[in-house]
């Protein structure tokens, strides 16, 4: 007797889906009928699945978690897992595989933020809903299945990140000191600004501050300082006839010949060339 009855669709991406997107590797559904470990470990793969009723076990990062119905797992599946479901009340899932060039930095930035890999949604309907959605669009297979499901599994990993945010909203994550540092940053960037300034002026450690404001933000200071002058600069550019030399001093830079190279690596052009441009 089967242990289980599943409908899956096993795909196989292009080339191009692969250097671009994210992309399903299976979809399905399961329902078990009698207990039965799945296990696996080096896969170029994440799994998410929920659990639609039923109840049982994943076993991931060493240690063993109970799940039951409407709950949410995300897997890394270079790792070690496994997951079996309850003898007395067999589960039924739906789940996907997927991959991609960015999968890795979207996991890794979703962990960072103290994201937990199993957890419970309150909407249990957008997340089956996209997966109904990935498992009809590879049962079809039309001329842009493969842009769509990028859509979709980039919907799905937003609201993973979503629905591990409190109740109050993401901000109410952000301890209070990293919330005045990023406001002192938005209103003082064009200042000359540096992580000791920083330490000194908001009383913490500079090494935590670096840290913790990663963690939070998903960048780094001196990322962001830049990224807030660039885009003074490309406004300055655009709607005002301020010199080169200028812009760079009015948006924090202490030398044009340096804002030029900044500038360059961060749009692919000099700051002469965006102003023809835009």
């Amino acid at each position: 007797m089967a242990k289980s009855t599943s409908e899956r669709i096993i795909a196989t991406p292009s080339s191009y889906a692969r250097g671009h997107y994210l992309y399903v590797q299976e979809v399905g559904t399961l329902q078990s009928l009698e207990p039965h470990i799945s296990q696996r470990q080096n896969l170029n793969s994440y799994l998410f699945f929920i659990v639609l009723k039923g109840c049982g076990y994943v076993s991931y990062d060493d240690s063993r978690f109970d799940i039951t119905t409407g709950d949410c797992v995300w897997l890394d599946c270079t790792k070690p897992y496994s997951h079996e479901s309850s003898a007395t009340d067999p589960w039924s899932l739906m789940w996907v595989h997927f991959y991609g060039k960015e999968a890795s930095y979207f996991y890794t930035s979703f962990l960072r933020q103290s994201c937990s890999f199993l957890f419970r949604p309150q909407n249990t309907i957008a997340f089956t809903d996209i997966l109904q959605h990935l498992y009809q669009i590879h049962s079809t297979k039309s001329s842009l299945m493969e842009l769509h499901a990028n859509r979709y599994l980039t919907d799905l990993i937003t609201l993973c990140f979503d629905e591990n945010l409190p109740e109050n909203g993401e901000s109410s994550s952000i301890p209070e000191k990293l919330k005045q540092v990023h406001a002192y940053l938005d209103n003082n960037y064009a200042q000359k600004i540096n992580l000791e300034d920083l330490s000194s002026r908001f009383f913490i450690s500079k090494f935590h501050l670096s840290r913790e404001y990663k963690k939070i933000y998903g960048t780094t200071i001196g990322n962001e300082l830049t990224s807030r002058r660039i885009s003074h600069a490309k406004s300055m550019l655009r709607f005002s006839d301020s010199s080169v030399e200028n812009i760079a001093l009015e948006c924090g830079f202490q030398e044009a010949g340096y804002f030029i190279k900044v500038f360059k690596n961060a749009e692919g052009m000099t700051p002469l060339e965006y102003r023809k441009k835009w």
